[in-house]
C-alpha cells in the first residue's frame, strides 16, 4: 500500500465512519477501484485488508474522544464513585441487581453511570453473538460490490424512517436490558459492509424509544469496545496467518488521518442528527449503490 492510497482510505474512513452511510462499504469499494486501477493492494476481504480497515476504525475511536472529552470524563468520574458505592454494599441479592437494571420510579436515578455501563456491555455482548456466527457471510459480502449495492439501498431505506421518527420520550435514566439488546442487535448487523454502523445504532435506539441526543452518544458510547474489540480478534487472525505485510507506514498514516478528519466528519453529522436530517444521506447511499450496479455493468468494479 503506497502512501496516497493509505492517505485517501484514512480519508474516506474519516468522513464516512459517522456519516450515516456505511464507511465500511466506502473502504472496500475503493479498495476494488484501486485494484481495478492496476493498484497492489491485497483483496478487500483479505486478512491484512481487514486489519487496516479496522485500525482506521480505531483511529476515529480518537475523534469520538476528543468530541465527548467532557461527557466521557464525567462518566467515567462518576462510574468510579458509582462502582465503589455498589460494591460496598457486600449485601447481593436479586433485588438489588433487578433495581439496577430495571429501576423504577425515585430508582431511576440511582448507579445511573453504573447502570449505563452494564447496559453498554450487553449491547456489545449482543452485537457479538450476531456477529461472530456471521463473519462468513460478511467476507463473502466484501468480495461482492453487488452485494454492498444491496445493502447500502437498506441503509437508506432505514434513514429515510428515522427522520419520521416524532420526538422519542426515553432518556437515558429509562434505558433497561431490552432496549440495550435492540441496539446491539443493530450494530451486529451493521458488521455487513453497506449498513452503517452509527446509522443502524442510532436507527434501533430510536425504534426503541430512546430520544436523538442519546441515541446519537450511546451509540458512539458503545463503539469503543465494539471497535477495540474487534481490531484485537482480527490482529489474533492476522497474526495467526502471518499475513500482515504491508508495513507500518500505510497503518500509521491511516490511523492518523481517519482521526484528525474524523473530528470534523463528527461535529457536522450530530448537528444534522439532532435537526432530524438523515434523509439527506438517504438520497446519498441509493445514489452510490445505483452508481455500484452501473459500475459493475461497466467493469468499474
Amino acid at each position: 500500500m503506497t502512501f496516497l492510497e493509505s492517505l485517501l482510505l484514512g480519508i474516506i474512513q474519516g468522513i464516512f465512519m459517522f456519516f450515516p452511510v456505511s464507511s465500511t462499504s466506502h473502504l472496500v469499494l475503493t479498495q476494488h477501484w484501486l485494484r481495478q486501477r492496476g493498484s497492489d493492494l491485497p483483496p478487500p476481504e483479505s486478512p491484512e485488508m481487514i486489519f487496516f480497515d479496522l485500525i482506521v476504525h480505531v483511529g476515529t475511536l480518537v475523534s469520538i474522544a476528543v468530541v465527548f472529552r467532557r461527557s466521557l470524563s464525567q462518566f467515567l468520574g462518576k462510574l468510579w464513585q458509582e462502582v465503589t458505592a455498589f460494591l460496598s454494599d457486600h449485601s447481593f441479592h436479586v433485588k438489588k441487581m433487578q433495581a439496577l437494571l430495571f429501576p423504577t420510579g425515585r430508582r431511576l436515578g440511582d448507579y445511573l453511570y453504573l447502570r449505563l455501563a452494564v447496559l453498554g456491555m450487553i449491547s456489545v455482548l449482543v452485537t457479538g453473538l450476531i456477529g461472530f456466527p456471521l463473519r462468513s457471510l460478511f467476507k463473502e459480502i466484501f468480495e461482492r460490490p453487488s452485494a454492498i449495492a444491496v445493502t447500502l439501498t437498506l441503509t437508506g431505506i432505514l434513514l429515510w424512517y428515522t427522520d419520521s421518527k416524532i420526538r422519542q420520550p426515553r432518556g437515558l435514566r429509562e434505558m433497561n436490558p431490552w432496549v440495550a439488546s435492540v441496539i446491539g442487535i443493530g450494530q451486529g448487523l451493521a458488521l455487513l459492509p453497506g449498513l452503517s454502523r452509527s446509522g443502524m445504532t442510532i436507527s434501533f435506539s430510536l425504534f426503541a424509544g430512546l430520544k436523538r441526543k442519546w441515541a446519537a452518544e450511546y451509540s458512539f458510547f458503545i463503539a469503543f469496545p465494539t471497535i477495540l474489540g474487534a481490531t484485537l480478534l482480527q490482529l489474533l487472525e492476522v497474526l495467526e496467518a502471518d499475513s500482515l505485510s504491508m508495513g507500518l507506514m500505510p497503518i500509521t498514516v491511516g490511523f492518523i488521518v481517519s482521526a484528525v478528519v474524523g473530528m470534523i466528519a463528527l461535529y457536522i453529522v450530530l448537528t444534522l442528527l439532532y435537526k432530524a436530517k438523515f434523509r439527506f444521506f438517504s438520497y446519498y447511499v441509493w445514489t452510490v449503490a445505483v452508481l455500484v450496479v452501473l459500475g459493475i455493468f461497466q467493469g468499474v468494479f
